[in-house]
């Protein structure tokens, strides 16, 4: 169950896109702060449903609330501020090589080669998703935001390993959760001209937001990582970007394009290989 759960995340991950397009002129970190504030109140919400004290003391260490606030919201503002020193398609490509790095990261000596070899395959899905028919030229004038892109990828693939081996309480998310809406907000005092009169469709898109890809699906990831399939979802990680562009085309607001058919075949068979033993079995081979 726990391993659905983490693959609920990732569908969760892929309406993102979708829900964006209502929230498209909410400013960067105004609208991170407001879906982080509604993953706070999923807790409370969740407490308040099982009858029990609304707030109690969270379970964290100093550690975890250090690493866990420096995953959340250091993912969110280093990738909206590589968004202002670079293109998007470069942001977008670097920044998802974070599930192959999950993917080596949560690997064993025995499954590490099929991990490099599953995740490569997965990346290369990717990348046929965000270049479509694009050229990257990687120019010396964008330098941080290629940086900044890298230090997302970092942080968000060695936030999630911390995940697979922190003992505190699912609930701690929300008040993680409070503490990026806080300092969302603070940055958005600093970076952003404020956005209030929101239509009833933006509210819709920011509410839809914090239930979902930029809220709860923060909870399920944490229960997948903790309790379930650790190398299988970080594989499935891959399928992210392609899910998105599969539900915007289903939606009609993308074009359909084959190369969502081959960057799925790619991720599949990278995920197939990646949670395989082909370093045992390279071995048995050699020993016949």
């Amino acid at each position: 169950m726990s391993t659905y759960l983490g693959i609920v995340a990732l569908l969760l991950w892929g309406l993102l896109a979708l829900l964006g397009t209502l929230t498209i002129e909410i400013p960067a970190f105004q609208l991170l702060s407001m879906c982080f504030f509604i993953s706070a109140l999923i807790m409370v919400l969740k407490r308040a449903y099982q009858r029990k004290p609304l707030f109690t003391r969270p379970s964290l260490t100093r550690t975890q609330w250090i690493l866990g606030v420096a995953g959340l919201f250091g993912f969110h503002f280093c990738y909206f501020m590589a968004l202002k020193f670079a293109s998007a398609i470069e942001v977008s490509l670097i920044v998802y090589s974070w599930p192959l790095l999950l993917t080596l990261f949560v690997s064993t000596r025995q499954t590490r080669l099929s991990a490099l070899i599953g995740g490569l395959l997965g990346f290369l899905g990717i990348a046929f998703i965000v270049l479509k028919d694009n050229q990257i030229g990687f120019d010396q004038k964008y330098v941080w935001g290629y940086l900044l892109s890298m230090a997302c990828a970092c942080i968000w693939s060695s936030y999630s390993w911390f995940l697979t081996g922190s003992k505190n309480d699912v609930e701690d998310v929300g008040w993680l959760s409070l503490a990026v809406s806080a300092l969302a907000f603070a940055s958005h005092l600093h970076f952003e001209t404020g956005y209030w009169e929101l239509t009833w469709q933006q509210w819709v898109g920011v509410i839809l937001l914090g239930l979902g890809p930029v809220g709860g699906a923060f909870y399920l990831w944490d229960i997948g990582l903790k309790y379930g399939n650790k190398a299988l979802l970080a594989s499935l990680s891959f399928s992210t970007p392609v899910l998105s562009s599969f539900i915007l085309s289903a939606a009609g607001l993308n074009l359909w394009s084959y190369n969502i058919v081959v960057a799925m075949t790619l991720i599949a068979v990278g995920a197939v290989i990646a949670n395989k033993n082909l370093f045992g079995f390279l071995q048995l081979r050699l020993t016949q």
